[in-house]
């Protein structure tokens, strides 16, 4: 191990600082704000009274204060704070909440003071910052995403816990480096023998954390599932880091759990952590599947014209059905016939047996299939094919958002978790479909699906189906 433990009481941070990408996002995010409130108080009374020429004063007075009343209210609601920065939903919930709890306070307000306002003023207003933050705040995540890409605005980690663990941790922030976590530094339980973990330098024990952290510079620790790190040791950790500041994030044994299904339970005066069942099935279901349906149909009356043009040039390009139909396997494991746009050479299936090999596993993908056409290619790439799947969505063999549908031969060989996939139909995108497809290992996306499995939810589904005209547009890990 690399611990250094020389100067340690001298060297010691008592009052560190933000990281200077940190301070920079922020002040952005409060002049966006800013500027966000200004137009939409400005936007209102234009519309209101008719243009700037017309004056009054009460309302003039509100759409100047209307800004810092606004970054008031979005601090107050800690929208600000450096956790809420760059992923989850978390902080466009807190904008929404803004938006509403100013609402209400502006209505029992003037309830209670008699005092009369404009409806059209504050129904025009208010609902306009809250927008116009939100579309701000997406542009700013987005640029911070593209420049963790590169590389910076990275916060920096130790992980605590055994190397197995934190081996898959650097894996999964080196994969997804939007999270913004970078491992600079891990410990290990004092007798373990390795010195790097995936090219990460093993540089003390769980004794030595706190200094640890001051060597590498890190702002926040990370504690993976560990018997070693029980309640008192995380207590007296957490001691020993609140004088500098540092971040302190538990992983619980009980993995890929949303945050909806956990709820902080006290017990005699223990926080038990409470996990609610995975909902599969009952009224939220029956919502889902309703949505499911209608907007797949909506979508195959607009888009009719191009799947024509593409069903068309299917036929035109090569010889074959427009259409290739296909057994897969559903929910609780009812077998359905899928329907897709051909993209391959006929006789494909019969040519899969070269290309099959041993190492494949149970998923069966093969970059450069010479079986594909020029044109199945180009459409593979952005999903093109999968289009007339949301005949399936209607019919109700798939939803919209969920597991990739398995073929009969891969559920074959599936193991007992595994088989859990089963459980919710199976989806024209998912989780697989925005975090790298084809891309992805078989146990990645294993992994990812039955994440879904556990936390579906209607507003879940609806950031994957957002998420996917970007993951399609780009055309990353399609093949």
């Amino acid at each position: 191990m690399t611990l250094v433990r020389s100067g340690h009481a001298r060297s010691r941070r008592v009052s560190p600082y933000l990281p200077t990408w940190i301070r920079a996002y922020r002040i952005r995010a409060m002049l966006s704000d800013f500027l966000c409130a200004g137009l939409a108080s400005g936007s209102a009374f234009y519309v209101r009274f008719g243009g700037f020429t017309a004056y009054s004063a009460p309302y003039f007075a509100v759409s100047v204060a209307l800004p810092l009343l606004w970054i008031c209210t979005v601090a107050f609601n800690r929208a600000y704070e450096p956790r809420m920065i760059g992923i989850g939903s978390e902080e466009f919930r807190r904008v929404v909440q803004c938006g509403v709890a100013l609402t209400a306070a502006t209505a029992i307000g003037s309830y209670v003071t008699k005092t009369d306002i404009a409806r059209g003023y504050v129904v025009l207003a208010l609902p306009l910052v809250t927008l116009f933050t939100l579309f701000c705040r997406y542009g700013l995540r987005r640029s911070l995403h593209r420049r963790r890409a590169a590389g910076t605005c990275m916060r920096k980690v130790v992980a605590v816990g055994h190397a197995s663990a934190i081996a898959e941790l650097v894996q999964l922030f080196r994969r997804e480096p939007y999270h913004g976590m970078e491992v600079v530094a891990a410990c290990l339980p004092d007798d373990a023998p390795e010195d790097r973990i995936a090219d990460v330098p093993v540089a003390g024990g769980f004794s030595d954390v706190s200094i640890v952290v001051d060597q590498s510079g890190a702002d926040t620790v990370a504690v993976l599932a560990c018997p070693e790190m029980d309640g008192q040791a995380l207590r007296r950790l957490a001691w020993r880091l609140e004088r500098t500041r540092t971040d302190l994030v538990v992983a619980p044994a009980l993995m890929d759990v949303a945050g909806p299904r956990t709820m902080i339970r006290p017990a005699a005066g223990l926080p038990l952590l409470h996990v609610e069942h995975p909902e599969l099935a009952g009224a939220r279901q029956l919502v889902k599947n309703g949505f499911d349906r209608v907007v797949a149909a909506l979508l195959l009356v607009c888009l009719a014209p191009l799947l024509g043009g593409l069903a068309l040039a299917v036929r035109v390009t090569s010889p074959g059905a427009a259409l290739f139909r296909q057994i897969r396997v559903g929910k609780d494991g009812k077998l359905f016939m899928i329907v897709k746009f051909r993209t391959m050479r006929r006789g494909a299936e019969q040519q899969k047996i070269t290309l099959v090999s041993d190492g494949d596993g149970v998923l069966f993908k093969v970059r450069n299939d010479p079986r594909v056409t020029p044109l199945g290619t180009l459409m593979r790439r952005h999903s093109l094919d999968e289009l007339p799947q949301l005949i399936n969505v209607v019919l109700g063999h798939m939803s919209l958002v969920g597991p990739r549908p398995p073929l009969p031969e891969e559920v074959a060989r599936y193991g007992d978790d595994v088989r859990r996939r089963l459980l919710v139909r199976p989806g024209l995108t998912g989780l697989w479909q925005v975090s790298g497809r084809s891309d992805l290992s078989w146990e990645e996306s294993v992994r990812l699906d039955l994440r879904y499995v556990e936390n579906w939810s209607l507003m879940l589904d609806l950031q994957i189906l957002w998420k996917t005209w970007s993951a399609v547009a780009r055309g990353q890990g399609a093949y």
